[in-house]
């Protein structure tokens, strides 16, 4: 069977540098770091009281008041992020046929917030059963795809992924297969996730997983630096229109790259901790170079999972010395999670936007906060600190790892 060939038609992001793709990329191009102190609750009394906050966002501007009363902060966003890409595709109602359109679209926790609200407003009663009516489809991690599919007609395949943070990699992954596969013409896919809250910080501070930088937070998120003290917890939504590229041709679709190949498999290893020889992370970039018919001197630009944690970074950079030889030190390598920390569910689908963006624009994002060299790395892999570089990016690699042993990966090359 001859495999389909997919595209990127159109990208929506909301991201803690932005609330649109073009003021994402320009945060990133520009090294701003968008990490700040915790508005959305007190955090007065947690250990880590900053974190990647979308600026902002008001979703009175994409939703009525009754219909944003009914879905939980992560499906906003979605939707906001959804409206974007979809009007960024041109994609035309009246003359696609809606029922070849579908939605593949991830979360790593879901409507955390309503959970802990709900859960939390019924401890505070007498014990009477007091709940709202959307509690369960505010919280559940399926609505923000259900919800997308309901707001733009769209009835094809439609369903939603989970893998920690790996779930959006693992959606867009989804979506290219059943469009390679002949089953969708057009996918709308992504993530999102918005947990910054009581429950979200506090869970994390509890694994001692978040960075503790509380004198400095516009700093914290320090990937591959030496005092690297955790990840700083962020929100975003991201989704991209993948198209199966004959039909895109045919409704003069703007082409933004390709999909090459994906790649997913398991650590087997421990809990939350990846393997110390990154031998998960290592198969996942193999097992994507074989899907794309890729060699490693394809690539130009590795997006890393580069979380800023101490085990995470070595790990993740010993897969990459395995995979890529010398060949290494002439690749771009760059953490943006160094500007909008870790966004866990969404964390995959921006970064994949960002290597989208460098295949686009032949510009490479920087990792900034890098103040001390980490004498595990190796000082020739080029981390592309501080500044932006202008290179010719003929494909690029994105890594997104989950708790769980997770791993997801997706190369996009240059169209032709």
């Amino acid at each position: 069977m001859q495999l389909k060939r997919v595209v990127v038609t159109g990208i929506g992001a909301l991201t803690p540098l932005g609330n649109n793709t073009q003021d994402y990329w320009k945060g990133l191009l520009n090294g701003v770091s968008g990490a700040g102190p915790i508005t959305l609750f007190d955090a007065s009394k947690f250990k880590t009281k900053f974190a990647c906050e979308l600026k902002g966002f008001d979703p009175l501007q994409y939703l009525d008041k009754k219909e944003s009363r009914k879905v939980d902060r992560y499906t906003q966003i979605a939707l906001a992020a959804s409206d974007e890409a979809v009007r960024d595709s041109g994609i035309d109602k009246e003359k696609m046929n809606p029922d070849r359109i579908g939605v593949v679209f991830a979360s790593g926790i879901g409507g955390l917030i309503s959970f802990q609200d709900e859960v939390i407003n019924f401890a505070k009663g007498d014990g009477t059963p007091r709940f709202n009516p959307f509690f369960i489809p505010k919280m559940i991690l399926d609505i923000a795809a259900g919800q997308i599919s309901m707001r733009h007609g769209f009835r094809g395949p439609n369903f939603a992924v989970t893998s920690a943070c790996a779930s959006s990699t693992n959606a867009i992954m989804e979506a290219f297969n059943l469009i390679r596969l002949g089953m969708a013409d057009v996918l709308v896919s992504g993530g999102s996730e918005a947990v910054v809250s009581e429950a979200g910080v506090g869970g994390f501070n509890a694994m001692k997983a978040l960075s503790e930088r509380n004198d400095d937070p516009a700093t914290a998120s320090r990937p591959y630096d030496k005092d690297r003290d955790g990840f700083v917890m962020g929100e975003a939504a991201g989704v991209v229109i993948l198209e199966e590229l004959e039909h895109a041709k045919a409704r003069g679709a703007h082409i933004y790259c390709e999909i090459a190949g994906c790649g997913a498999t398991a650590d087997a290893y421990h809990l939350t901790a990846p393997h110390p020889e990154g031998l998960g992370a290592k198969n996942v970039m193999l097992a994507a170079l074989q899907d794309a018919q890729m060699k490693p001197e394809d690539i130009d630009y590795i997006n890393t999972h580069g979380t800023s944690t101490p085990l995470g970074d070595v790990a993740e950079m010993k897969a990459i010395m395995n995979v890529f030889g010398d060949r290494a030190f002439d690749i771009n390598i760059s953490s943006t999670k160094s500007m909008t920390g870790h966004c866990l569910g969404a964390a995959g689908v921006i970064e994949a936007i960002a290597c989208m963006l460098g295949v686009v624009n032949d510009q490479i994002p920087p990792t900034i906060n890098h103040f001390t060299d980490d004498p595990e790395l190796d000082p020739r892999l080029n981390f592309t600190f501080w500044k932006p570089q202008q290179k010719t990016v003929r494909a690029a690699l994105s890594n997104t790892f989950g708790f769980g042993g997770h791993n997801a990966c997706v190369i996009v090359k240059k169209y032709q």
